[in-house]
């Protein structure tokens, strides 16, 4: 199971690394069209383009900062161990499909399987925090029964 644990781990660090990436691909992209844009004769021109490119930044910049946050919180998960009740690093087994308690990562195929990589915070997650096998929950009048915790 710590392998499935490390697999989907390390999965949900090369979205966030993707997430940066782009993020500071956009930030360079933006600067440089900003440097580049040259005052002409068209003052307003000038200062619309360089105030669009500013947002950019501004939008990759806020982009960058959730990414990080995200690598904050997968650093403190623990792929080893199993726990009795879900909680956060935990891979849950659900009669509605499979969860591993981390960040909201969307779906991960693993081993032919797929796992919805979902942040503690989210609704699903908030439902999943706690429980273990056996117990059930109801969300958006599905009803999950927990089969596995680990």
């Amino acid at each position: 199971m710590s392998d499935l644990k490390k697999e989907l781990y390390d999965m949900c660090v090369n979205y966030v690394r993707k997430s940066m990436d782009a993020a500071e691909l956009g930030i360079k992209e933006a600067q440089k069209a900003s440097n580049e844009d040259t005052k002409s004769s068209a003052g307003d021109k000038y200062e619309t383009g360089r105030a669009m490119m500013q947002q950019e930044t501004n939008r990759n910049l806020a982009q960058l900062n959730e990414a990080n946050k995200l690598m904050v919180a997968l650093n403190r998960i623990s792929t080893t161990g199993t726990a009795a009740k879900a909680e956060t690093g935990s891979v849950i087994i659900t009669s509605n499909g499979n969860f591993y308690l981390a960040i909201s990562a969307g779906s991960l195929l693993v081993m032919g399987k797929n796992y919805f990589a979902v942040s503690p915070a989210s609704p699903v997650g908030l439902m999943l925090t706690g429980k273990t096998a056996g117990e059930s929950f109801t969300l958006n009048g599905k009803l999950y029964t927990i089969e596995a915790v680990s």
